[in-house]
């Protein structure tokens, strides 16, 4: 490639001089637009001249350009251990975080319902209250009927028939309240009807009242 491009620069050096002198020699005889033919060639030779000489010093480069040596099987597998390695410990360290913050919210919830029962120690209607809201629901009032003289019974809807009874004592719950009890007098296919039990003042259960075991 050298030799080549040696070659090829001392040609167009001549071709130049050649150009040059034979311009010298007729100048006063060639015309204008001989002149301006000749002016051009010799541009033109320059220009491959130069990128004749920019390419040699490419190829230079080129040739200067450490090469990258291969990655073996045994490189790459060590690439792929590291990496697994990586993303195990990314996984342990996501799921440490998720068990402490489930730790922190039971420790949290613990600390509450302890909380809950010391405040309950010292407040028996909250304990009630909580009782009563907590209860299981047995069945709930769909009228009250009867009157005054012949006495006035509930009917009422069975929820759970398997804790519900003829004689079983329920409270009717309103809100997280007790407004007062009835005793059931007869279970049928259609639900259940109860007699009113006195100690709880002058109520009336309203359509809607929910029914439950009285909490101990």
């Amino acid at each position: 490639m050298k030799i080549l491009l040696g070659a090829t620069i001392a040609l167009l050096l001549g071709a130049v001089g050649l150009s040059w002198h034979g311009m010298r020699e007729g100048t006063k005889e060639a015309s204008s637009d001989e002149i301006s033919r000749l002016k051009k060639q010799v541009e033109e030779l320059r220009l491959e001249q130069d990128r004749l000489q920019l390419e040699k010093q490419m190829q230079q480069v080129r040739a200067s350009e450490p090469v990258a040596p291969p990655v073996s099987s045994a490189e790459r597998d060590a690439l792929k251990a590291e990496l697994a390695a990586k993303e195990a410990e990314i996984a342990r360290i996501a799921e440490e975080k998720a068990k402490a913050e489930r730790d922190a919210k039971v420790d949290q919830d613990e600390e509450g319902l302890l909380g809950q029962r010391d405040l309950e120690k010292s407040d028996r209607e909250l304990r009630r209250a909580r009782l009563i809201g907590e209860a299981l629901l047995m069945g709930r009032v769909k009228e009250l009927a009867g009157d005054a003289e012949t006495g006035m019974f509930v009917v009422f809807e069975v929820l759970m028939p398997e804790n519900v009874q003829t004689g079983s004592v329920l409270a009717i719950r309103r809100k997280t309240g007790i407004i007062g009890q009835i005793k059931v007098s007869e279970i049928t296919v259609e639900g259940g009807i109860a007699n009113l039990m006195p100690g709880y003042g002058d109520f009336k259960p309203q359509p809607g009242d929910e029914l439950i075991l009285p909490p101990q």
